[in-house]
């Protein structure tokens, strides 16, 4: 049962994301869907972050299935769009999630005090976090230099932000981003806590499932083209 259930939810996505491309959005979404889904993660996420594992199993299942859905439709059709956009901005997206991943494992491992969720993930620290967010700023850094000395095939997130808001706004979004990424990790960690579960699937052995390989990305991209189309209007403006 429990496999039929996941190929129908696979099914539904993959309808979602038909309906998607033919529609036009993979070329030119609505920036409202972006902000639309970041403002549902940032109030679902943060609740479910309150209230811990043993509430989520309380949430009607037709209520976390839609969520699911919701969120791994968008994070593909977002990924979809920011590969139109062009090929240096995807990878300035991911890079981003990678890079505050990285720098936070190490710095957690160096410098880890104080437990972030304890009751969710018991290896993250705040000193992690802040870690992946120096490590995101110093990527930033680097990307735009990049930018404007070579040849790419558009801007990077970076650059579109700098060149809208300034280095301190781009400063400012970029550390929401990393935020938002701590928030993907540690909900995918809730629900495989609030189920019993290591890993979220055995396509991935070892590595936690395959969620566990793009957790942080599913918030992020949507809402790196929420902050990209913020930057863009006030560039235009």
């Amino acid at each position: 049962a429990g496999d039929a259930l996941a190929l129908a939810m696979g099914a539904v996505v993959a309808v979602a994301g038909a309906a998607a491309l033919g529609g036009g959005w993979v070329a030119q979404a609505p920036a409202a869907l972006w902000w639309g889904v970041s403002v549902l993660w940032l109030l679902c996420g943060s609740l479910a972050l309150r209230v811990g594992p043993t509430a989520w199993p309380q949430v009607p299942h037709p209520a976390r299935w839609g969520l699911g859905l919701v969120a791994l439709w968008a994070a593909w059709l977002a990924l979809a769009h920011a590969r139109a956009i062009g090929i240096n901005f995807m990878l300035s997206v991911l890079c981003l999630v990678w890079m505050a991943d990285i720098a936070a494992y190490f710095g957690g491992r160096t410098f880890g005090r104080r437990k972030l969720a304890l009751s969710i993930s018991p290896g993250k620290s705040w000193e992690g976090v802040w870690s992946g967010m120096a490590g995101a700023l110093l990527l930033a850094l680097s990307w735009t230099w990049i930018d404007a000395r070579f040849d790419v095939d558009g801007p990077s997130l970076y650059s579109i932000l700098v060149r809208g808001l300034g280095w301190i706004g781009a400063a400012v979004a970029l550390l929401a981003l990393c935020a938002l990424s701590v928030v993907g990790d540690l909900v995918e960690s809730l629900v495989k806590r609030a189920a019993g579960a290591k890993d979220s699937s055995r396509l991935l052995p070892g590595h936690g499932g395959v969620l566990d390989r793009v957790d942080a990305l599913l918030p992020v991209v949507p809402a790196a083209l929420a902050v990209a189309s913020l930057s863009l209007a006030r560039g235009a403006g």
